[in-house]
């Protein structure tokens, strides 16, 4: 799917910006910050996980957040659009599962649009990640994919250590080259690569996203990147101009990488895409007075000691 170029699609991510919180953030903070979002005009929303509560605790409400979200919220289209006009339709929603079980509970609720499942390219990984193998996350694709197509929902698939591998596993961009091929003949046509321990760069972005997407161009593939305060412009431009329509985000760059050395780095802010694009007369579909209020919002959601 080739977007065009004069408009990107934005993905935000509160369920990344709170996962790793160990502070319990209550459920109905968490309704009242992610209605917000849906003011905004944000393609999508990844909103919760359906994951074991040990393996993440915050993430143990999302069925009860999600039957409290105001989803008849249309974006404002009276709001300022500065940052690219809005089509006035509900933003997409988006949730992580790891396993067929979390699938099957995700496809309960006909409100999800989308399940996102990490998949790594390194084999440590997966398993610390997943509890399972590369080989046995293929196949548990393949039977999230079947209960996906079921349910009439669409599979987003994360290759996760796409920019690189501390563990000392194999690992070069052309291996997620490699694995995007053999996952899109499943029938999945979305993909993040993602920058799971924060070493992306503006050279190996362009590398991936310049081979990736002329290769593909049946597919939608997206940007899932970390950075520090210094590096975001440089990634996300590398990105853009690389072919990149399809970007992940979160406000105030919260969350990103528990592995990163570098305890700057976080996710992609959202504030920073905007700015970018914004600058550049790029349509994210944004409106920026609704955008501000979640920005104010975010202050008093998030953990004083997580800001």
């Amino acid at each position: 799917m080739k977007s065009d170029n004069s408009s990107v699609k934005i993905i935000e991510c509160p369920r990344d910006a709170m996962q790793g919180i160990s502070e319990f953030i209550p459920t109905d903070k968490k309704v009242t910050y992610i209605n917000s979002l849906l003011r905004c005009g944000f393609d999508t929303i990844d909103f919760g996980s359906f994951v074991s509560p040990k393996a993440i605790p915050q993430m143990r409400d999302t069925a009860e957040v999600l039957s409290k979200l105001d989803l008849s919220i249309p974006s404002p289209l009276g709001s300022s659009l500065s940052f690219g006009e809005g089509l006035g339709v509900r933003s997409k929603l988006l949730a992580i599962i790891a396993n067929v079980r979390g699938a099957e509970d995700a496809c309960k609720f006909p409100e999800i649009n989308y399940l996102g499942f990490p998949f790594s390219i390194s084999e440590t990984f997966q398993q610390r990640n997943a509890n399972s193998t590369i080989a046995e996350s293929l196949k548990r694709v393949e039977e999230i994919q079947n209960l996906c197509m079921k349910h009439k929902k669409e599979m987003v698939v994360y290759i996760s250590m796409a920019f690189g591998n501390p563990y000392g596993d194999l690992w070069n961009p052309n291996i997620a080259i490699e694995w995007t091929k053999t996952l899109s003949q499943l029938g999945i046509k979305i993909f993040a690569m993602s920058d799971t321990i924060g070493v992306s760069n503006a050279e190996n972005i362009s590398y991936l996203f310049s081979n990736l997407i002329p290769e593909f161009p049946q597919l939608e593939i997206g940007a899932h990147l970390h950075t520090t305060p210094d590096t975001w412009k440089e990634k996300i431009e590398s990105a853009y101009k690389s072919g990149c329509r399809r970007f992940d985000a979160a406000i105030k760059g919260y969350g990103g990488c528990p592995m990163a050395t570098d305890k700057l780095t976080g996710n992609m802010p959202t504030e920073n895409l905007l700015s970018y694009f914004n600058q550049k007369e790029i349509s994210t579909g944004i409106h920026s007075n609704a955008f501000l209020d979640a920005m104010k919002l975010a202050q008093v959601t998030f953990p004083v000691s997580h800001a």
